[in-house]
């Protein structure tokens, strides 16, 4: 994968493209974000019965009392007609705070720079799972890696993906470097896949600036992590299955269920993260749709198809329908943050990425 940078208005655009869809393919995935109610079958009959398939943007209103019990709260907030602005999530968080570990610590950081940050920046109610237990750990006076060992069940769970994009958006064209800064704030926190799949996740951003289809994004994106892996295994299988003209939906439900570990496991979230990208053919619309319809971890997949696509649509051609109902805002429980414009944000990440290159 070739390190050229795009040009630098071209390459301002793609990255404000990246923000919007995390943050809009977060809120098109973040009603229906409980993988073991709501399953790939189930949120095609909501959408059926809401006369919303194909997909096409947020979610609609639910027809059904039993559909409306289900969903998370906050989904007055994220459906068609009711979005004013982001909602507040943890797989927005993390971005902003990566922007921050950055600007403040630099792309020398350490893992105990990341770590002092969320202790300084983020609220403890607001980590789940494998950040929580390292946070408690933090708290305690563990340093890494023992703060992703001890007493932490999590440690291949999606929650370091989730933390990778703004890796990739600073090291356009260099899946490998962007890795290698995934990594250092993975090991906090998680383990194994665990850490893989945030390599991943900042290796395919960063490749989706210069590669020439999502594919080959893949592909460099698997370059980064060991081929033995689970994870490594898992994208393969669904590229050869894409390859041999299997339907999406065959497609997930076979790769998903040789997966194993759940939900949020960062391994079977993969293989429909990866689905989206390979059937949505750099298609925004269809990208962020085909991944939440595939069910498990919708918000924090949606979310990272979302930054995909975004850097390769870039913000000025996405449909209006998708940005326009952010209104430039994001909600964030970083200390600091709560309120600050996508653009804003935007432009913070482009002088990095120009300044770190």
């Amino acid at each position: 994968m070739s390190s050229e940078h795009p040009a630098p208005t071209r390459l301002a655009d793609r990255i404000h493209g990246g923000w919007l869809g995390r943050i809009a393919g977060n809120m098109l995935g973040k009603p229906v974000e409980q993988g073991e109610v709501w399953t790939r079958e189930r949120i095609d009959r909501y959408l059926g019965g809401s006369g919303a398939l194909p997909l096409t943007g947020y979610l609609p209103e639910p027809a059904d009392p039993a559909d409306t019990a289900a969903l998370r709260p906050e989904w007055r907030s994220c459906v068609r007609g009711r979005i004013h602005g982001s909602c507040r999530d943890d797989d927005v968080d993390y971005t902003v705070l990566g922007l921050h570990l950055l600007e403040s610590r630099g792309f020398g950081f350490s893992t105990e720079d990341v770590g002092e940050l969320w202790l300084l920046r983020l609220p403890y109610l607001q980590t789940f799972t494998a950040e929580r237990a390292a946070y408690r750990n933090l708290a305690n006076g563990l340093r890494p890696p023992l703060t992703a060992t001890y007493d932490n069940p999590y440690q291949e769970w999606i929650g370091a993906l989730i933390r990778a994009d703004v890796f990739g958006w600073t090291c356009p064209g260099d899946p490998a470097r962007a890795a290698g800064l995934a990594r250092r704030d993975a090991v906090l926190s998680h383990t194994g896949n665990g850490v893989y799949g945030a390599m991943f996740a900042a290796a395919l951003i960063a490749a989706a600036f210069t590669a020439p289809t999502v594919r080959t994004a893949l592909e460099s994106a698997l370059g980064v992590i060991p081929a033995s892996s689970r994870l490594a295994r898992t994208v393969r299988r669904v590229i050869s299955l894409h390859e041999a003209g299997l339907s999406w939906a065959d497609t997930v439900d076979t790769a998903t269920g040789e997966s194993a570990g759940g939900w949020l496991h960062t391994v079977p979230n993969a293989a429909v993260l990866t689905a989206g990208l390979l059937y949505g053919d750099d298609d925004f619309t269809r990208t962020l749709a085909l991944t939440v319809r595939g069910g498990l971890d919708t918000d924090s997949n949606g979310a990272t198809a979302g930054s995909v696509a975004g850097v390769r649509t870039g913000a000025a051609a996405l449909p209006g329908h998708w940005k326009d109902p952010l209104e430039d805002t994001v909600r964030s429980a970083v200390f600091g943050f709560d309120g600050v414009r996508i653009s804003a944000l935007a432009e913070r990440t482009v002088r990095l990425a120009r300044d770190g290159s």
